[in-house]
């Protein structure tokens, strides 16, 4: 109280720090509620309000210091949620993070709070409890995993192996280590996390002899009865889909070499893959004139497809392609969108310098009718229904197992803030994609709406496409982000998102009811460790550390029974590249695939590689099928990127492509999956 007392005073500017401590009398505490109002009443009208203003921005200074108090503590949980493996609730407050502590520390903790220290001499019926409810040690870090070291040793534990362990639990095995600098003042340390992750790993190998290896017998470490809730027979079915490439069909929608493409197919169904998936651009198939679509190419591909006994999953692509070398050709917006956009540029978004960009339509034209009398909105769902008509037999046989809807850049929900044709290179921020004249008069109508019109803008010292958060006003530490104007800018900014993909999805259950809809999400990992998380917010993702941005998103798709597709493991960043753009693509993988299960969405996952190593593997293979996770969850199925028909890629490739494939297919135990990766 005396230290609450203090600060109190240092915030009260009518404080006379400079008299006497022991000759003046203790300070009186400030009145409040109704005594605050009774002795304000005698007050001059300065003085009065001057008391007012103080008060006003003693609140503010308090708001700020919950929402620290708020971001460290969910940093905390995170941390040990994903590299502790605790078991904490969604909501989970500091009671809940005391037990799960004492708990691995090897004390007892009783339902209404009772906390003490179990006798050393522990039967075998106790340590099999304390086995119960110690969580299981982290896994190692991604770099230093062994070749998918899976073992199942949440079965029960007999006396036999019991024998030569003694009972005994290390909380140092589980902590996970921070480097702080001591220099650091509290209001930083919201922003600043050095995870120190070249971790021996020794120290996660036996935080307790109970779950060693060495007091374990052979048949216990294969264990497993279905019967029990944590105790599953094997691993999931997770079917695995390859990414066709586009250049298979060309801008006239003519089929290209049926025969390579037969031998494409050839290759995956000896890889026993499940399907393929296939873009379907808007402009091929509406890319002359618009209501005339054009579907023959891709009529002629689906029946090959079908005699090799695929599935398929479509991808219904209102986004342009730009080749990048690999096999894929550029394919453009409708030539008559763009003719549309040579008279009225504000159809595309724009950047705060006024740089159009083609690759999609803006979001600010979805209720306007500038495409041909038709609105962004309508157009979706022409193309969306003419699809469903021309190919209603693949639906009612079943060979068309999903149809995934593109909502923004690259196919995936989020502005296009990081285009690479405006100069962007990785880790820049990338800019805001809102100033044409539709999304800046919906701006305006929005901040009329709050009551401040003056808020009617775009924040002006952002930065540019290639800066750094530190470098801008917005997005430094304690930036405007975290200002009033900044949160309503950025609520507005990314409910535009969630706004534009909910009226295109509603027009998608209609369409295609009773199929499974998929919507593609970013993985925007670099920034990932500072406080504002600067090109998430660019790209329209609301997710600084004191918020979490995904949970609308989730919500919203929720609502339309959709698939949540992450696009991730495909960074080819080096550790050092990761480490300039405090980058954390395993820390945004598990809170966005965690967000999506907490709200019961179904998950899959999309690679952005052709070609991976076995470490990658590995890491999809684990983030695939969770071993520690109570409620089981797995992804619902995986697609990669096909290989080029490069002759010494395929063969570096082939092997640890076939392996991989098997371990998602087949129900493997823990030593099976071990042997099949390493074969």
């Amino acid at each position: 109280m005396e230290v609450a007392m203090n600060v109190k005073q240092d915030l009260d500017p009518q404080s006379d720090h400079s008299s006497d401590q022991f000759s003046q009398p203790p300070p009186q505490r400030r009145p409040r509620g109704f005594a605050a109002a009774s002795a304000s009443g005698g007050a001059s009208g300065e003085g009065g309000g001057k008391g007012r203003k103080e008060r006003e921005k003693e609140k503010e200074r308090t708001k700020l210091r919950e929402r620290h108090r708020r971001a460290i503590t969910s940093r905390m949980l995170a941390g040990l949620r994903q590299y502790g493996n605790f078991l904490l609730p969604a909501r989970a407050d500091m009671n809940d993070v005391l037990a799960a502590l004492a708990r691995e520390a090897g004390w007892t903790v009783e339902p209404d709070g009772t906390t003490y220290r179990p006798s050393p001499a522990i039967t075998v019926a106790h340590a099999s409890a304390i086995a119960a409810v110690t969580p299981p040690p982290p896994p190692p870090p991604a770099a230093q995993l062994a070749p998918f070291p899976v073992r199942s040793i949440e079965g029960p534990v007999s006396s036999n192996s019991l024998k030569n362990c003694t009972v005994k639990v290390s909380l140092d095995s589980q902590a996970t280590l921070l480097g702080i600098d001591d220099s650091l003042s509290p209001t930083s340390l919201d922003s600043v996390v050095v995870a120190e992750r070249d971790i021996k790993s020794e120290k996660y190998g036996n935080s307790s002899p109970i779950n060693s290896p060495e007091c374990m017998e052979a048949d216990q470490l294969m264990q497993i009865s279905g019967d029990h809730g944590g105790d599953f027979t094997g691993t999931p079915y997770i079917p695995v889909y390859a990414m066709l490439p586009t250049g298979i069909i060309n801008s006239y929608c003519q089929l290209v070499a049926p025969e390579s493409i037969r031998q494409e197919l050839r290759h995956m169904k000896s890889l026993n893959v499940d399907g393929v998936v296939v873009d379907c651009w808007w402009g091929i198939v509406e890319g002359w004139s618009p209501h005339k679509y054009e579907w023959s190419g891709y009529r002629d591909l689906f029946n090959i497809i079908k005699d090799f006994k695929l599935k398929m999953q479509v991808v219904i692509a209102f986004h342009e392609c730009i080749g990048n070398g690999s096999g894929d050709m550029p394919i453009s917006l409708p030539k008559w969108v763009l003719e549309i956009g040579k008279d009225n540029q504000d159809i595309f978004f724009t950047d705060r310098e006024g740089r159009r960009n083609t690759e999609c339509l803006s979001w600010g034209i979805d209720k306007e009718r500038v495409l041909k009398g038709r609105t962004g909105i309508e157009v979706c769902f022409d193309l969306m229904r003419s699809f469903r008509l021309e190919f209603s037999n693949l639906f009612d046989e079943g060979l068309i197992a999903a149809v995934e809807i593109g909502l923004g850049a690259s196919g995936e929900l989020r502005y296009p803030s990081y285009p690479e044709r405006m100069g962007w290179r990785y880790p820049g921020i990338g800019e805001f994609q809102c100033y044409d004249k539709y999304m800046q008069q919906n701006l305006r109508q929005a901040a009329k709406l709050r009551g401040h019109s003056f808020w009617a803008r775009g924040p002006d010292n952002a930065g540019y496409y290639n800066s750094r958060p530190h470098e801008t006003g917005f997005f430094c530490d304690r930036g405007d982000y975290d200002s009033y104007y900044g949160r309503f800018f950025l609520h507005w900014y990314s409910q535009t998102l969630i706004d534009h993909a909910d009226q295109v999805l509603s027009l998608a259950d209609l369409v295609f009811e009773g199929t499974q809809i998929v919507v593609k999400i970013p993985s925007i990992y670099w920034w990932y460790k500072t406080a504002s998380h600067a090109a998430e917010l660019t790209a329209g993702y609301h997710n600084p550390t004191n918020q979490d941005g995904y949970s609308p998103v989730f919500d919203m798709l929720k609502k339309h029974s959709a698939t949540m597709k992450l696009v991730c493991f495909g960074s080819q960043a080096s550790s050092q590249e990761n480490d300039e753009g405090l980058a954390d693509p395993e820390g945004l993988t598990w809170q966005v695939i965690n967000a999506a299960w907490d709200r019961g969405l179904t998950v899959s996952a999309e690679s952005t590689l052709p070609c991976h190593d076995r470490e990658m593997y590995i890491r999809i293979l684990e983030t695939s099928k969770p071993r520690n996770d109570p409620d089981h969850h797995h992804l619902s199925f995986f697609t990669y990127h096909q290989l080029q028909p490069v002759l010494m890629q395929r063969e570096i490739c082939y092997s640890e492509l076939d392996n991989f494939v098997r371990c998602m297919h087949v129900n493997l135990s823990a030593g099976d999956a071990t042997t099949a990766i390493e074969a």
